[in-house]
């Protein structure tokens, strides 16, 4: 009797076997990482911006970032003072373990403290692949919408922290935070979630010393308490 392995199945082992090999290299190597996952227009790129900008007197940041074409917005993670690298999916709409490998192999490991992995701007293929970063964020925005929980669960059931970005617009969009929280409490019970504005900068602090003691306590370095 032959048996047949679904291709799915193979391809998403293969991956999850070399996301591991990244997680063990970051590892070795005492770099925080993180996996950044939205829709197109939430804000990835301009909280990466603001959250280098901050950190960058501290501790050495390096991001990886992935599009399907251009280098725009890796020229702004280096504009803003982080070791950047884009990655060009040809058409993917995700980031995999493998384009990961490649852009890590091209960072200079000694020199990172912290690596952000800017996805795809997608809410379904990113959620599937694992990357071997240590956390996963996603950015939710206000005009996307209060329903997004539930019409994309497992991209909100796989995330270790929430940014909702351009809270400043909640005044002038149909928007129900309660809801919205409902249904992410639903499905990811107690998760830590930053209420923020790229534009207006509110909710950025509480969100960059998060990430600051994160990487403190990963790498093990003094928290500067100014943050």
């Amino acid at each position: 009797m032959i048996k047949r392995v679904p291709v799915v199945e193979r391809i998403m082992s293969a991956n999850d076997q070399i996301a591991s090999e990244n997680h063990k290299l970051l590892n070795d190597f005492r770099v925080f990482s993180m996996n950044f996952m939205a829709s197109p227009g939430a804000g990835k790129t301009s909280l990466i911006e603001l959250t280098v900008k901050e950190l960058a007197n501290n501790w050495e940041l390096s991001v990886i970032d992935g599009d399907i074409a251009t280098s725009i917005d890796a020229d702004r993670a280096s504009a803003a003072g982080a070791q950047a690298i884009q990655v060009n999916t040809g058409g993917e709409c995700h980031l995999d373990a493998v384009m990961v490998r490649s852009a890590i192999q091209q960072i200079d490991l000694g020199l990172t403290d912290l690596l952000i992995v800017e996805n795809v701007g997608n809410l379904i293929c990113p959620a599937s692949f694992e990357l071997g970063t240590h956390i996963n964020v996603l950015i939710s925005s206000i005009p996307e919408g209060d329903d997004k929980p539930y019409k994309y669960p497992q991209m909100y059931q796989h995330i270790d922290a929430l940014v909702i970005n351009k809270i400043d617009l909640l005044p002038y969009v149909d928007f129900n935070l309660e809801y919205f929280l409902k249904g992410v409490e639903i499905l990811n019970p107690g998760l830590l979630n930053f209420q923020i504005s790229c534009r207006t900068k509110e909710g950025i602090k509480n969100w960059t010393r998060w990430v600051a003691e994160n990487v403190t306590s990963f790498t093990g370095e003094e928290l500067i308490t100014h943050l």
